[in-house]
């Protein structure tokens, strides 16, 4: 049997990589994107097989439109694919209100409405896997992206907990964490008004990414889909050796000031 799939944000970048991955192989899918028109290639190349989705992730009651679509065209979901985003680029003190809780509805709780729109769908079929697209952002940060990394983190934490939830109903969840590729999300960026007392700060502070190719996603993808027993947590990429560095050296703290923890606690 074909696995069908459920994918956000499938327009361009590594969902529109993982859409035709699936189809490739021989998968149904339906794929959201906010402007349905980059989808038609799609439609073209795989028929009855595609099932394209006008979605803005924000708007709950749109969600659970499209989910029901899905269902109906499709008759169930395997792999739900949680991909729409962006990224707000800002200093924290230069995000505007505005800024920020556009960039949380639309990577936090876009995600949390996808989420909670197919979960009836996985609980009644008593399996299916959901594939939550963090992003190496979620578990580290860069200056000058705070906001896009407490919508990722926020993400994780979410998912961290919903894993153990869903469990018993057969239902995978895996927080899938990309290091930067060569996909629109530079282009796409927004960026906050700058702020000049930090201009010096934001030239040090600049990072400066190695681009991965989004087509080499495609069989990590299916793999991590098709585990028996997916990972709760797994990279896309080459983070690996910095991160362990950062928790390296988050353990050394915490153990350096254990006996203040320790006093904390009292009697």
């Amino acid at each position: 049997m074909h696995t069908t799939w459920f994918i956000t944000g499938a327009s361009r970048g590594l969902g529109r990589e993982w859409a035709e991955a699936a189809l490739d192989r021989g998968d149904h899918v339906a794929a959201t994107a906010r402007d349905v028109r980059a989808l038609e290639p799609l439609s073209q190349a795989y028929g009855d097989a595609f099932v394209p989705i006008a979605l803005d992730v924000t708007d709950r009651a749109a969600v659970l439109g499209a989910v029901e679509h899905a269902v109906e065209r499709l008759g169930r979901l395997d792999v739900v694919v949680n991909n729409a985003g962006y990224g707000q680029v800002g200093m924290v003190e230069e995000i505007t209100e505005q800024e920020l809780r556009e960039q949380l509805d639309t990577n936090f709780f876009g995600t949390v409405w996808v989420t909670q729109a197919v979960l009836p769908v996985l609980r009644a079929q008593g399996s299916g896997r959901i594939l939550q697209v963090t992003s190496e952002g979620g578990v580290r940060a860069f200056p000058g992206f705070g906001a896009y990394h407490a919508s990722k983190w926020a993400v994780e934490g979410l998912t961290e907990a919903l894993a153990q939830e869903v469990a018993p109903f057969g239902v995978h969840v895996t927080n899938v964490e990309p290091g930067p590729y060569a996909t629109g999300f530079g282009p796409g960026l927004r960026v906050s008004a700058e702020h000049p007392d930090y201009a010096e700060v934001r030239v040090a502070t600049a990072p400066e990414f190695e681009l991965g190719d989004p087509r080499a996603t495609r069989d990590a993808l299916l793999r991590i889909a098709d585990a028996p027993e997916p990972p709760l947590h797994v990279f896309l990429g080459k983070p690996l050796a910095d991160v362990e560095q950062i928790y390296a050296d988050r353990l050394r703290t915490w153990r350096a000031w254990e006996p203040v923890a320790q006093e904390a606690f009292g009697a």
